[in-house]
């Protein structure tokens, strides 16, 4: 069994990606910004900026995060947006979500300039990645295709199942392991909570990405020999072996599964370093003006 290792894996990428800054410093130029807009008090939401923005300084980006409370109107938070989409001196930027009922995800995402938005969201970067055109890909599923890659993974001709089809995760990573390109050209079949016989699926895939949400859920019995299992799922779960009394867990159980397959991701360690340092290397990516000149 092979760990998909993808804390090793960020820090080289964290690496690189800082060399590069380095270099504009040295000539003069300023450094990439990213901009965050967290709006009330979730827990999960205040760690998941905190991440993103040590991850920043680590590297040499300029970060700021923009706290607004949960009762910021949408008009207001739209007009927030657009004063930091028209900033010259801003490369990226993200609204952590979730977002309190009386705001539109979907609206907000819109409001963002395409050419900021390196959550890759935006309709115009979810169809030009439908297209195969330049864009923003979206961090997680841009993660995940970097941990395949990285790892030689074979992948042309192999059954591939996604158990979850949010906009996020499971529906875009589905269009890119489609995509024929050396390190996808699999055959992907989407489950999600309507799924019947999702047993059957599991014991044929090649390939497993589990992005569920529901702890521990993908067992050893579920999967066929040699297959590669990708955990996205994070879940926090009580737990007498820590200090705290909880722990974080993946939606695979991750000991016996790890008997049978060839290669699983870590929960914590795996995907999560990943998706952040995609949102770093679309933001890079901003600075340069290599996807929208």
């Amino acid at each position: 069994m092979i760990l998909l290792d993808g804390k090793s894996l960020s820090k080289k990428i964290k690496t690189d990606i800082k060399n590069q800054v380095d270099t504009f410093k040295s000539a003069g130029k300023r450094p990439p910004h990213l901009v965050a807009i967290l709006i009330g008090d979730n827990p999960a939401s205040q760690t998941y900026v905190s991440a993103k923005k040590k991850s920043c300084e680590e590297i040499g980006f300029n970060s700021t995060v923009i706290k607004y409370p949960e009762s910021i109107s949408q008009s207001k938070l739209l007009d927030e947006i657009e004063k930091i989409n028209v900033n010259n001196e801003i490369d990226g930027l993200i609204v952590q979500l979730p977002l309190p009922p009386h705001i539109e995800p979907s609206l907000v995402i819109r409001n963002i300039s395409y050419k900021k938005d390196v959550d890759g969201f935006h309709p115009i970067n979810i169809g030009n990645m439908m297209l195969q055109q330049p864009c923003f890909l979206p961090a997680t599923p841009m993660g995940i295709m970097a941990l395949i890659e990285n790892y030689n993974i074979e992948t042309t001709g192999k059954s591939c199942l996604i158990i979850g089809r949010s906009n996020i995760v499971g529906s875009p990573l589905s269009i890119l392991m489609s995509r024929n390109t050396k390190f996808a050209n699999c055959t992907v079949t989407l489950a999600h909570s309507k799924t019947k016989d999702l047993n059957l699926l599991t014991k044929k895939a090649d390939i497993i990405v589990m992005a569920l949400g529901v702890p521990k859920f993908l067992t050893n019995d579920m999967i066929k020999d040699s297959s590669v299992i990708i955990d996205v799922g994070i879940n926090r779960i009580k737990s007498n072996q820590t200090k705290s009394g909880w722990s974080l867990v993946g939606d695979v159980d991750f000991e016996s599964v790890k008997q049978k397959c060839s290669h699983i991701t870590p929960v914590p360690g795996g995907v999560g370093p990943m998706t952040i340092v995609s949102l770093l290397k679309n933001t890079l990516l901003s600075y340069k003006r290599v996807i929208y000149k």
